[in-house]
């Protein structure tokens, strides 16, 4: 018989906690405010499935900075938050209009269409950003049998692309949509890093500009794991906590979900955070803008820098930092800023980068 004692391992780091790269903001691990509150909440017992004192707390919290009607609703990610919200604003025939280069049409698996029934009609942009004479390249057709009725109109913010909508533009496609029929659900994962860039409350391009719902992103600005759909008109959807479960996105102990909310949220952990990432890609950027050979692609608003450079380049560099192809064809690559990334990071990596191009 084995010794049951040969398998076990004392507690250790698997990683190198001094490395970082620049593939994804998930990458980065949680803010020590975040593990701070997370102990804050485990200590005795509290009522499960959201009945706690901490989601009980989350709602003010979510009212300061969305109004007094927003509701949150604390899932698991960021797929189950669009998902969930999607399909409590849609009908069963309905279907959602969209970017070509949308995270709910790229990077979830079919998800959107295979777990909520909906169709995705989607549009080519050049930026990533929606509007309304885009959006009416698909939002037609509403009594025609043959063809899924457009009742959602998804913007993310900020983009797939890194780009951030104003207000206005956010305002112009809610005010086009609701004049349609159509509701607006913005999908916020990086939603801090817009509003840092912008330097605008939330409420300023959500609620105040006429969004529906938003998925709140906090992953990939400092959480552990957890995002929140935001309800900010009541009235746009039907029985969302009923959704919720049956999309399997209903924590029993949602206050771990929530704390890490509160905590990011209720002082300006949120907006330190973005800040941080949204400089370190700027200063990215102008590094990167030295390096002859080297093309941005898009304009730096938020924590990417989307880049081509030749595809042999980006090879060896990957086997210094980590980061992703964008389109590996055409040698675009993509990348990220996190809450922890750090001058040194940034000036090590165009180090590397002028390294490479010099070989």
């Amino acid at each position: 018989m084995a010794d049951p004692q040969a398998v076990r391992t004392d507690a250790r780091a698997h990683h190198d906690p001094a490395v970082r790269g620049f593939a994804s903001d998930n990458y980065a691990g949680a803010h020590p405010e975040i593990l701070a509150a997370l102990t804050l909440a485990n200590g005795g017992h509290q009522i499960a499935y959201g009945e706690d004192d901490y989601t009980d707390h989350l709602q003010r919290v979510i009212h300061s900075h969305f109004g007094a009607g927003a509701q949150a609703y604390p899932v698991f990610n960021g797929t189950g938050a669009n998902v969930t919200a999607l399909q409590a604003l849609t009908d069963r025939w309905g279907a959602v209009v969209c970017a070509e280069s949308a995270h709910i049409n790229v990077d979830e698996g079919g998800a959107p269409e295979r777990m909520a029934g909906l169709k995705l009609l989607t549009v080519a942009t050049p930026d990533g950003k929606l509007t309304p004479e885009l959006i009416d390249r698909q939002a037609w057709g509403w009594e025609d049998e043959h063809r899924a009725m457009p009742q959602v109109v998804s913007i993310t913010q900020n983009t797939e692309l890194g780009t951030v909508y104003t207000p206005d533009e956010i305002r112009a496609i809610c005010e086009h949509a609701h004049e349609r029929g159509m509701k607006v659900h913005l999908d916020g994962a990086r939603i801090s890093n817009a509003a840092a860039s912008l330097d605008v409350p939330m409420r300023t391009f959500t609620s105040v500009a006429g969004v529906d719902v938003l998925s709140f992103g906090g992953t990939k600005n400092g959480m552990l794991f957890g995002e929140a759909i935001v309800v900010l008109d009541p009235d746009a959807v039907r029985r969302m906590k009923h959704i919720r479960k049956m999309s399997m996105q209903l924590a029993s102990k949602m206050r771990f979900v929530s704390v890490q909310l509160e905590a990011l949220l209720a002082k300006d952990l949120w907006l330190r955070n973005a800040r941080h990432s949204n400089a370190m890609a700027q200063r990215l950027a102008e590094g990167v803008r030295q390096v002859d050979g080297v093309e941005i692609l898009h304009e730096v608003q938020a924590n990417a820098v989307f880049a081509r450079l030749p595809h042999d380049v980006s090879e060896r560099l990957q086997k210094r930092y980590r980061f992703y192809f964008w389109d590996e064809n055409a040698g675009d690559v993509r990348w990220m800023c996190s809450f922890d990334t750090t001058e040194d990071d940034v000036d090590g990596f165009l180090v590397a980068l002028k390294e490479e191009m010099a070989r």
